[in-house]
């Protein structure tokens, strides 16, 4: 029976399908039964089935054709997701849904989206690809909130994670389709994949087509779907998906692989919204998440069947193909920022190598790939690069040996191998033939690729540095080779790998570097240079690891490249000679094998200056002399063949070789060395080669003929005799004769020298042998020609030329230090009297030149030294003392060293020869004359020159005795007066003059070094005492006396010279160690003077190491002292300090090591109260906090800040400027370490410094203070992050409130002053200004952070701030804080929504209107996060508030409120309308004055009205109930003004509503009736006659009546248009109406009346008692007699014809509805004669037309009579 039914229904269908002509009417029956037919298809009978597929083939047939027929998706889609559905009915229902969805308008596909993606929800894969296809391309259309909240996001993706995974890997897949794509079916994917060379598919599956790029068959199939999107489809599509991530829709993490593929996409719009995008979320995108990572990887290499078990297992239709390379372009730049891409391995070598050589690359993406194989070599931790070296290394290497196109690509290859070799040097170690490679291509590839070249080859130095064996002598012959290529940067890079690969001691490699030392290019041999005359350190540590090679090896081996040299082509011409190797190289080679000479005699080598050199000296003799004595080993067979065995000869004939050939002072100077440091060996050899010396002597060059002269010397003094005597004889000779001012030079030296020699040697073997007759070397004929020779020499002291007067001055000073000149002693002619005077006299001489006067000095000093006899000694000392000029202080050095000399005489140490002892070793001979003076010279010294009146002879004096302690410290004499000397020093420390100073603070160092233990008591004492008392000594002040020398003006005259000897004694003094001000002395050397060779003689840096070891366990106390000094804004201070703490303070860790110390020592002295110690403190601390990990210091950081803050308030500018230093620094480090990356550090920072600024930086009564606790704060807010959270609820109210504190106090003046206007304009500028300020930046970076857990602190706070808080800033700040909180947290603000709403009430009346409208803003966020009790309160009261309250203030405030409600939360507004719109539809309707403000009052509810309702019509029927509720309560208000308001509104509801029905008319009308009871105005005259009135009061009253009348005119307008047509309401009013209009009418002033009577009007029109049906004849007697008694008062009333008028019209209304329904018995005779009275005053109106009615009236009436 009921498949009967339901077939006869299907017919029932059929036939009315058949039926439908128009289009309407298919889809109207579609829409009905398509969804039931389709239910239809559950049923078991076969026949039912079978009808429906008929009628559905119909159906489809018809709906095919016809496109605009819609189809009732909704109800399919619900239809579809019924789980008890059969699958036969979802299969065919989701047919239809395929169908009908593209046909319904944009704006409901919109609708069902999210509809769709609920629909996916467990049904087949191939149907949600059906849904998803319908889906995509809606999403183009799709409005998304701008505030992204989660309730109002339209797809709920949140819960549905498996259907966001669905969807995402659709979009995928329609994102890399490309446009115009087309499926071929037949095209099978086998053929292309070996036309692509890839392996793609090597099993089965053959014969499917072939996928666009980065999808699989399958895949391309789905996006493609039944019915295929043109290519401006697709990219709206594409466009579509953007939007949607755009909008958050999806986890961001999920949608980064899709906006990367976008921004590949070929149409420019894709590309460009999804970079924008892109960029936009850069930094919030963490692309070291795996999951970000491994999908960019498996997108760029598609499904690689690997050989696990999970390759053979995808099928070949889901398998993907790896993306084009415009897709690959775009993903190796992310995969550049991820450490953790450069670590996922296999894949990031699959994509190097892909990009390196896949088929499709390009060069783009080769660079890309070389770029992400740096990013490996750069980030890849150890354990994960070890797999990938090889791989990558092999990558590059192909790389370079095939790919020969562009230049900059092999330039970034050859780094890449650089890089990797630093990384990983094992892999390269073994691989040498890779660094001849890379040679032969720095000798072949372009210019631009060699730099790479050369860098790659540098980097890869490090990795052959272990070499052993063959290994090493293969990288010595590839070295070897290209030392000598044409390129430059080839042999740049050789000169490398010698110097680095190999030690230091590795003969081969050296002998590289010193051939190319002679390179004519700078870059080159300046690097050879100083890897070879790089020194073995001074430290053990050092000289340890910097070894050279041994001499005799190193000689050797040099040698017999040399010999080897000479027979081929590389050897050098030069003139006549023929050298091994280039001038340059063999000079390097000299001057190398020197330093391995000094090296293995144990001293340490330089080469730098010859003086030094020559110090050393001894030490090599001795060295030589062993190698000479101790029968070397022949070595190599080759140079035995050559004669010279032993090394030093083979050395000395190189030296002479090289001299011979090129010349050179080194050269020379080598030689000379060797030679006379064994003269009896080495010297003898030369004696037959006198002439090629005297033709060195003959140089142009002054210092290479005096060590020509000093050799030639060496080697006469070996022979004696006749032979001697005649070579004395040429010399003279050659002096006298010779007019070439340099052979006379040379000779004069030459003569002095050997003279000097012949005269040492004499005195030795006198010293030796007692008797000298019977040895033949020194006979009387000799002596004659010595004798001469001096002669000679002294006739040239007065030489014209200054180079020959010098040069006899140094001859004669040589033989005077040897021994006796060989002169007479007085008398007349050359004699010694004669010569000191000629020295003495060139000394003050203003004629001669500096050095003559040093050598006049030195050869003065020598006299007494050689000759135990000197008769003018004292005479010599005297005249040296005397002569002291001003500003020469290198002289008073020279003349302090000759006085010593001359002082001791024969025991000094400058009789010694320099060549074979030093001056440590010397002893004098035993039998020599004493001779010894020192206790008349100190007694001159310190009782006449010390206190003389001339400050420089006082300098002078110091400099001399300083000599003498330091020379003489053994000496009996110096020892027993050390106070005296102690005092003499002191008095010379209060000098103006530095040098003075400091010269006398060296002395005080020595001499009390010098005392036992009892003189350095006493001498400590009187120190301290005389610093500390400042005592000094008076200078007497004579005729002469200079009393400022030059640049000492301006100092002060008390002694401030003494002040950094006064801080040093302080200093001790604090330690407890008053002797330690010595050492202090001894490290303050701060004068350039000691650096000079006269300075460095006094070796001083010796006395300040031992020094600084004492003062060593001084340091914790020291190092804060010290370190503040070294910014003592005194100079002098400021440098002794300095080189005191450069001294003590070797090790840099040590500031960091007393850290601590340090700090509390500079924040105790940051408040000292003088001046400089605070400035200095400040310098100090700014100093000590940069670049330093303040981890350990956190907790003091506030009491810095705080103690700086105060002195930034310092009396004394420059203090104020150093402690603004010192902040700026501070600030700086703080806000580094408030960077999240600190961990538990920088909590802690933020912690103690939030407080810290806060209340003592925001607060500050300083501007600068201020200012920068502000800009601290914003930067400490931008760098910590979310550290700043728990920390908010202290630190957003404090910068509210600074936003008012810190505003400039004169605008809070200016606003006071202002009128309304400019004050809101400006109100709203300050508060924008505000909200612009770094303080609300930094409001707002905290608020990101917030949640729950903060805000249950915060809120409370807030609440009070907007209550209590002062200021216009403060309170807007607030009011933007909680919008801010409704789009960050609005879930977790809900409990406290109620608290901030009640808070913000009270802003919403405050006076400022600016306030009041950022309030009212902020309640309109806020109850969309509120609750609906606490919505509704809100509500409430704000209604109560615009009924009752009278104040303007409560009106505004309510409809800005609404307002925003209605603007920013429309749903609230929505919910609760039946609240709102009522009192909207009642505020539209207030009655404007003249003011501005409340016309805008009405425009905010007229727009809140039109808003919310749908027609202003349908707004009233909607709401109506609502509507007469407000209007009543209006119009009983005990306002006059709200009376009226609401008499309007009804009226406009009644306009609107032409029929009222029932229940509501009779609410109107009570209403009305009600608020037109009260008081009425009898006897008051009517409006026009009141004149103008002064009277304030009066004033106000007339506003009041206006009001009032207003009101009642609303009201009788309304109760008239609110006439209803209902016989139950006319029952119940139309009496109570007529006598109340009556009334009215006797009472009411002109205007009233009329209202009145158009109300009567209308109310006889409607009444229903008039006509026939519903007679009521005592009723309308009734209701008659009443009106006929009032209308009489209008009818005469004689002023006004408007009310005559009207009240004519009411009686012939009246008249005719009698006439019309017969009943004119209800019309009494008493009303007649009322009527017919009244009509006859009228007969004679002033107006004719209302005469003529009149008349005919009171006929109609007499006729009834």
């Amino acid at each position: 029976m009921y498949h009967i039914d339901c077939r006869d229904q299907l017919e029932r269908v059929f036939l009315r399908l058949g039926h439908a002509e128009t289009d309407e009417q298919l889809q109207s029956i579609i829409s009905k039964f398509l969804p039931p037919v389709l239910l239809k298809l559950s049923s078991t009978q076969e026949g039912v089935r079978k009808k429906v597929m008929e009628l559905l083939v119909h159906l489809n047939k018809r709906i095919k054709s016809r496109p605009k027929i819609q189809l009732p998706v909704e109800t399919l889609l619900v239809q579809y997701q019924d789980p008890a559905a059969v699958s036969f009915v979802t299969n065919f229902t989701i047919i239809y849904v395929k169908m009908g969805y593209p046909r319904l308008p944009v704006e409901k596909q919109c609708e069902l989206a999210p509809t769709l993606l609920t629909a996916m929800e467990g049904k087949p894969q191939p149907q949600q690809d059906s849904l998803m296809h319908l889906l995509i391309p809606t999403l183009f259309h799709m409005k998304y909130p701008v505030e992204s909240s989660k309730s109002a996001s339209p797809f709920n993706l949140a819960e549905k994670p498996k259907t966001v995974q669905l969807l995402l890997d659709f979009m995928l897949d329609v994102l890399l389709m490309p446009y115009g794509y087309v499926l071929n079916e037949s095209q099978s994917r086998q053929n292309s994949s070996s036309a692509q060379g890839s392996s793609s598919n090597s099993g089965g599956g053959s014969g499917i087509p072939q996928p666009p790029p980065g999808m699989s068959f399958y895949a391309a199939k789905r996006v493609i779907g039944d019915n295929p999107w043109t290519p401006e489809q697709l990219e709206q599509c594409k466009l579509g998906i953007v939007k949607f991530i755009e909008a958050e829709q999806v986890p961001e993490l999920e949608a980064v692989l899709h906006l990367v593929i976008a921004s590949s996409d070929t149409r420019h719009s894709v590309a460009t919204a999804a970079d924008l995008e892109l960029k936009s979320k850069q930094s919030l995108i963490d692309w070291n998440n795996p999951a970000i990572v491994n999908k960019m990887y498996k997108v760029y290499l598609g499904d690689i069947p690997l050989k696990t078990k999970e390759g053979a297992v995808l099928k070949p239709e889901l398998k993907r193909d790896p993306v084009s390379t415009r897709v690959k372009l775009k993903i190796v730049p992310h995969l550049l920022r991820s450490k953790q891409a450069a670590e996922t391995f296999p894949a990031n070598i699959q994509v190097v190598y892909d990009g390196l050589f896949g088929t499709n690359t390009n060069s783009k993406l080769r660079t890309l790939s070389l770029q992400f194989v740096h990013h490996i070599c750069l980030t890849c931790p150890e354990i994960k690069i070890k797999p990938l070296g090889p791989m990558l290394l092999n990558g590059l290497t192909k790389l370079i040996n095939e790919y020969k196109e562009d230049p900059k690509l092999l330039s970034m290859a050859y780094s890449a191998v650089g890089k990797l070799s630093s990384r990983m040097p094992h892999l390269f170690t073994k691989d040498i033939a890779l660094v001849q490679q890379l040679f032969e291509a720095l000798c072949k590839e372009e210019p631009e690729t060699r730099l790479a070249i050369q860098e790659a080859l540098s980097m890869m130095v490090g990795a052959y540095s272990t070499l052993e064996g063959a290994q090493r002598t293969l990288m010595e012959a590839l070295v070897a080779s290209y030392l000598i290529k044409p390129e430059v940067q080839v042999r740049q890079v050789a000169v490398k790998f010698a110097s680095t690969v190999f030690p230091s001691d590795h003969i081969p490699s050296r002998y590289l570097l010193l051939l190319a030392a002679g390179d004519p290019r700078e870059e080159v041999h300046g690097e050879a240079q100083r890897v070879l005359r790089c020194l073995p350190g001074r430290n053990r540590k050092e000289s340890a690891s910097k070894q050279m090679p041994s001499f005799p090896e190193m000689v050797y081996y040099i040698q017999e490249k040399a010999s080897h040299r000479m027979k081929t082509p590389a050897k050098y011409m030069t003139g006549t000679t023929v050298l091994p190797f280039n001038p340059a190289a063999f000079g390097e080679i000299v001057l190398y094998l020197r330093m391995c000479l000094a090296h293995s005699a144990g001293v340490v080598p330089t080469s730098q200056s010859l003086a030094d050199m020559q110090d050393h000296a001894p030490a090599i003799g001795r060295y030589i002399r062993t190698l000479m004595s101790g029968s070397q080993a022949t070595p190599s067979s080759s140079s035995s063949k050559s004669g010279e065995t032993n090394p030093v000869q083979i050395y000395v004939g190189l030296l002479q070789q090289l001299l011979a050939g090129v010349g050179g002072l080194p050269v020379m100077y080598c030689l000379l060395e060797a030679v006379s440091v064994y003269p009896e060996k080495l010297a003898t050899k030369f004696v037959d080669k006198t002439e090629w010396i005297k033709s060195l002597m003959n140089s142009s060059k002054e210092e290479m003929r005096e060590l020509a002269a000093l050799f030639y010397s060496v080697v006469v003094s070996t022979v004696s005799g006749d032979e001697l005597k005649s070579m004395i004889e040429q010399l003279i000779k050659t002096t006298k004769d010779n007019h070439s001012p340099e052979i006379q030079h040379g000779s004069l030296l030459a003569l002095g020298f050997t003279v000097g020699r012949y005269l040492a040697k004499k005195k030795m073997r006198m010293a030796e042998q007692r008797d000298l007759e019977t040895n033949a070397d020194f006979m009387p004929e000799q002596e004659v020609t010595i004798q001469n020779a001096t002669e000679t020499i002294g006739s040239f002291l007065d030489s014209t030329s200054p180079l020959l007067a010098i040069a006899a001055c140094t001859a004669l000073g040589e033989i005077g230090r040897n021994g006796p000149l060989p002169i007479p002693s007085e008398g007349s002619g050359f004699t010694k009297l004669h010569l000191v005077e000629s020295l003495l006299n060139r000394i003050p001489s203003s004629k001669e030149t500096n050095k003559m006067k040093e050598r006049a000095i030195q050869t003065l000093g020598y006299f007494p030294v050689g000759d135990g006899d000197f008769p003018h000694q004292k005479l010599l000392l005297q005249g040296l003392m005397d002569s002291v000029e001003a500003k020469q202080i290198e002289l008073q050095f020279t003349i302090g060293e000759a006085i010593t000399s001359a002082a001791i005489g024969t025991s000094s140490v400058a009789a010694r020869d320099a060549w074979l002892v030093t001056e440590e070793e010397y002893t004098p001979p035993a039998g020599a004359k004493v001779n010894d003076v020192v206790p008349w010279v100190l007694d001159v010294i310190l009782n006449k020159h010390i206190n003389n009146s001339n400050p420089h002879v006082r300098q002078a004096a110091c400099i001399w005795l300083l000599s003498l302690v330091r020379k003489l410290s053994n000496h009996q004499e110096v020892k027993s007066h050390l106070k005296e000397i102690q005092s003499a020093f002191v008095s010379v420390l209060s000098e103006n003059d530095e040098l003075s100073q400091d010269v006398a603070s060296k002395g005080l160092g020595l001499v009390y070094e010098l005392g036992n233990e009892q003189d350095q008591q006493e001498l400590v004492s009187t120190l301290v005492e005389t610093l500390m008392t400042g005592k000094r000594a008076k200078h007497e002040v004579s005729g002469e006396t200079v009393v400022f020398q030059g640049g000492s003006l301006g100092k002060t005259p008390d002694g401030q010279g003494l002040s950094t000897y006064k801080e040093l004694c302080s200093l001790a003094s604090d330690l407890s160690q008053p002797d330690l001000v010595y050492k202090f002395m001894n490290l303050a050397n701060h004068h350039a003077m000691w650096n000079s060779r006269k300075g460095a003689a006094f070796g001083f840096n010796v006395i300040a190491t031992r020094a600084g070891e004492q003062l060593a366990p001084f340091l914790p106390q020291l190092v804060p002292r010290l370190y503040r000094y070294q910014f003592d804004p005194n100079l002098g201070i400021r440098q002794a300090m300095t080189s005191i703490w450069n001294a003590l303070v070797t090790d840099k860790s040590m500031v960091d090591k007393y850290l601590k110390e340090i700090l509390q020592d500079l924040v105790k002295n940051l408040t000292s109260n003088m001046w400089r110690v605070r400035e200095s403190s400040c310098l100090a601390l700014n100093d000590l906090l940069r670049g330093r990990p303040l981890d350990d210091i956190i907790d003091k950081l506030p009491e810095i800040w705080e103690t700086l803050f105060r002195v930034q308030d310092d009396i004394k500018e420059s203090v104020r400027k150093a402690a603004e230093l010192a902040l700026k620094t501070l600030s700086k480090v703080c806000v580094k370490m408030c960077d999240p990356a600190k961990g538990a550090a920088g909590q802690r920072t933020i912690a103690v410094l939030l407080p810290c600024l806060l209340d003592k930086g925001m607060m500050s009564a300083v501007t600068e203070v201020r200012a920068l606790s502000i800009n601290t704060l914003v930067k400490i807010s931008k760098s910590a992050g979310a550290m700043l959270k728990p920390h908010a609820p202290k630190l957003i109210p404090a910068l509210l409130e600074s936003l008012s504190v810190l505003e400039p106090q004169v605008l809070n003046y200016l606003s006071l002053r202002a009128t309304d206007q400019e004050k809101a304009a400006m109100d709203s500028a300050r508060l924008s200004a505000a909200k612009s300020s770094p303080m609300m930046e930094t409001i707002n970076m905290c608020l990101q952070y917030l949640d729950v857990s903060v805000l249950g602190e915060l809120v409370p706070r807030l609440c009070e701030l907007i209550r209590s808080g002062v200021g216009l800033g403060t309170k807007g700040g607030c009011a933007s804080v909680i919008v801010s909180l409704t789009t960050q947290c609005p879930q977790d603000l809900t409990p406290y929504s109620g608290k901030l709403m009640s808070a913000l009430l009270s802003g919403l009346t405050d006076r400022n209107s600016v306030i009041q409208k950022s309030c009212a803003f902020a309640m309109g966020h806020l109850v969309r996060t509120s609750r609906d009790s606490s919505t509704e309160k809100l509500l409430q009261k704000l209604n109560g508030w615009y009924m009752e309250k009278e104040e303007p203030i409560y009106k505004t405030s309510c409809a800005l409120t609404i307002h925003a409600i209605g603007r920013y939360s429309p749903d609230v507004l929505k919910n609760h309308a039946k609240e709102v719109l009522p009192l909207a539809f009642l505020g539209m309707h207030e009655i404007a004055d003249e003011e501005q403000s409340e016309k805008e009052e009405c425009n905010l509810w007229t727009e809140v009205w039109q808003e919310n309702v749908p027609g202003s019509f349908g707004g009233i029927r909607l709401y109506l109930q609502e509507l007469i509720s407000i209007t009543q309560k209006a119009l009983q208000s005990p306002s006059w003004k709200m009376k009226a308001q609401g008499a309007i509104a009804v009226a406009s509801v009644a306009k609107q509503t032409s029929s009222l029905v029932p229940p509501y008319l009779g609410m109107v009308l009570s209403a009305l009736l009600q608020g037109l009871a009260g008081r009425t105005w009898a006897g008051k005259n009517s409006p026009e006659s009141i004149g103008v009135r002064t009277n304030k009061n009066e004033d106000e009253n007339e506003k009041e009546k206006e009001l009032q009348l207003e009101s009642l005119l609303g009201a009788f307008e309304g109760l008239g248009k609110a006439w209803p047509r209902n016989v139950e309401t006319q029952r119940g009013y139309r009496q109570e109406l007529c006598k109340l209009m009556c009334e009215r009418l006797k009472l009411s002033t002109w205007k009233v009346q009329l209202g009145v009577l158009q109300s009567m009007n209308a109310f006889f029109q409607g009444l229903m008692i008039l006509e026939e049906e519903h007679a009521d004849p005592e009723a309308l007697a009734e209701i008659l007699l009443e009106t006929c008694k009032s209308i009489t008062y209008s009818l005469e009333n004689k002023t006004y014809s408007s009310v005559r008028t009207e009240a004519l019209s009411v009686v012939e209304l009246l008249l005719k509805k009698l006439e019309e329904s017969k009943q004119w018995e209800s019309l009494t005779s008493e009303c007649r004669v009322l009527l017919i009275d009244s009509l006859a005053t009228m007969e004679t109106d002033s107006r004719p037309e209302l005469r003529e009615k009149a008349s005919l009236l009171k006929k109609t009436l007499e006729n009834l009579e």
